[in-house]
């Protein structure tokens, strides 16, 4: 509910500071008194466009702070965590707070924290539903109207399970459509495909293959270089008067056949050089070896070049390294099987998205005859409520238009509520055949109807009463205290005393001609909540003409002990 309602500068409100209370509560005052200014205030906070001219005059801004509670589980508090804002020092607490500037610009504020107006709004939608008898918002709002039935029939687990089968049915589509896409391009170049698989295949690219054939045309292209190196390598070690090991060997036994007698003093350097044999043996094997690597057929460098350059000239082709290139086979190949094994894919995918299709048809029909069957039961709501609102020849009918070619996450229909005012005339859009009078009675019929299903916790009339009275206005009164009695904050601006006096708390405003610091006359605006004498007083100046008499108290008196509060007998 709103709990504190605080105004400065606003208008003719130069302070305010109200707790209108929980039930229906009900502002009274004469005409120009500024109970419009109030609500304007009041919508200033909950995201109202902004005017310089809400500044009181002198003032150089105008602030109103609105703050309220609610469930620690109220959906307003999802909105402000997708946001970023932090709750209140209280779970359940929200405070909202507009600054007006006499400049025209404006801030806003949520617990604290600068938002954008345009959340603000969004914010202030969720919290106060604003009807008068031009504006009824939100039942107004052909927009708004499914969601209505829907909340009136408790069916939001069926559109909750009629999304999700929209979801799923709009993602196998999507799927499907993505997989036609890539099948339909892989068609085009299916001829491209076969050819570049034909010419890769045949080429059969290995791995390290191009590193592997530039080492081995390197060597083969410097052979006779190293050829000759190792060829005089080789002559140096046999040369013509003896190789090198030769005479070491011969020269060994020699040193040997005095090992002997040199008692053990020549066995290191024997057997030093007998591993310089060893080593010397080792090495002209392996000049061997390495001799026979550079014998080549001059026609294998030839060999060598043609392969390596056919790779590179693939690689420049399918612009890809010459390394890529057996990847690249390969995945060609598999396009090419994905392209043959698309037409099977493409067959499963379109039976999943028939199958998604027909059982959100299903669920959409399922909802529709639901709706049907709460549509019955709120036309039946609202007509018994127009009777006692002296709308008893009109005719409430909630129209639903089924159609397939129209689904969508919340089904496939379209939800109006339509009127006629006439006995045989044709129902109509309540906001185009209800004229300000009428419309505020429909409103609150259905509202009544509604209860507190779909709606925001605070609910403001505003002068929905205007030119009826009597039976009507008391009819009225016993409506709103009902919306009230179902768990909703309601607050009406009236002028009727039958309204006044069911109401759990009564504030009234008025003016006051007061002298400025300079000595000019100010105007101020200002409430008072009334209670006992003040209050049944009150209601007997809304039922006098012009002067307030016995009668008019005694009838307040009535009023206020038929609606269950206690009255104020006069001369006690």
């Amino acid at each position: 509910m709103l709990a504190e309602l605080s105004i400065r500068n606003i208008v003719l409100i130069e302070r305010l500071d109200l707790a209108p209370g929980e039930g229906l509560v009900v502002f009274t005052g004469e005409t120009g008194a500024g109970k419009s200014i109030l609500l304007d205030a009041l919508g200033l906070a909950l995201g109202a466009r902004g005017d310089a001219g809400l500044v009181r005059a002198g003032a150089e801004q105008g602030v109103v702070t609105a703050r309220f509670e609610l469930p620690a589980d109220h959906p307003v508090f999802a909105l402000l965590a997708e946001e970023g804002i932090e709750r209140g020092e209280e779970p359940g607490e929200l405070i909202l707070r507009r600054v007006q500037k006499a400049t025209g610009a404006s801030r806003a504020s949520i617990n604290g924290e600068p938002v954008s107006v345009s959340l603000l709004r969004r914010v202030g939608e969720r919290l106060v539903e604003i009807h008068g008898q031009h504006d009824a918002r939100a039942l107004m709002d052909p927009a708004r109207h499914g969601e209505l039935l829907d909340a009136y029939g408790g069916l939001q687990g069926q559109v909750a399970e009629v999304a999700d089968l929209w979801q799923a049915w709009q993602g196998a589509r999507r799927r499907l459509e993505e997989r036609r896409m890539r099948l339909e391009q892989a068609r085009r170049e299916r001829e491209w495909l076969e050819h570049a698989v034909e010419e890769l295949s045949g080429l059969a690219p290995e791995e390290g293959e191009e590193e592997r054939l530039a080492e081995r045309r390197q060597v083969m292209m410097h052979a006779e270089r190293f050829a000759e190196a190792i060829a005089e390598m080789q002559k140096a070690l046999n040369n013509p008067g003896g190789g090198v090991a030769g005479r070491i060997n011969a020269a060994l036994r020699r040193l040997e056949r005095q090992r002997e007698a040199a008692g053990g003093r020549l066995d290191d350097v024997c057997e030093a050089f007998d591993r310089v044999l060893v080593e010397l043996a080792e090495a002209e094997r392996l000049l061997e070896e390495a001799a026979s690597r550079f014998v080549h057929d001059p026609r294998e460098l030839e060999d060598v070049e043609q392969r390596l350059f056919a790779l590179r000239a693939a690689a420049r082709k399918y612009r890809v390294s010459v390394e890529e290139l057996p990847a690249l086979l390969a995945d060609l190949e598999g396009q090419l099987a994905a392209l043959d094994q698309g037409e099977a894919d493409l067959a499963a995918l379109e039976a999943e998205v028939e199958a998604a299709k027909a059982a959100y048809m299903q669920a959409a029909q399922a909802l529709s005859a639901a709706r049907r069957d709460a549509a019955a039961r709120l036309d039946a709501a609202v007509a018994a409520e127009l009777a006692p609102l002296k709308l008893e020849r009109a005719r409430f009918a909630t129209e639903i238009l089924s159609d397939p070619d129209r689904a969508g996450p919340t089904g496939i229909d379209a939800v109006e509520f339509m009127v006629a005012t006439n006995p045989g005339s044709r129902p109509g859009p309540l906001v185009r055949v209800a004229s300000g009078g009428e419309l505020s009675r429909f409103m609150l019929a259905l509202k009544a109807a509604l209860a507190a299903r779909g709606s925001a916790p605070v609910l403001v009339f505003d002068e929905i009463d205007t030119g009826v009275g009597g039976a009507v206005a008391a009819a009225m009164g016993e409506r709103l205290k009902r919306l009230a009695e179902n768990g909703l904050q309601v607050l009406a601006v009236t002028h009727s005393p039958q309204v006044a006096a069911r109401a759990d708390h009564h504030h009234v405003l008025a003016k006051e001609v007061a002298t400025g610091d300079k000595g000019e006359e100010v105007t101020r605006t200002f409430v008072r909540t009334l209670t006992g004498r003040e209050r049944q007083e009150e209601i007997a100046r809304m039922l006098s003409a012009h002067e307030i008499t016995a009668e008019a108290r005694a009838q307040a008196a009535r009023l206020l002990a038929d609606a269950g509060h206690r009255a104020v007998v006069e001369g006690s």
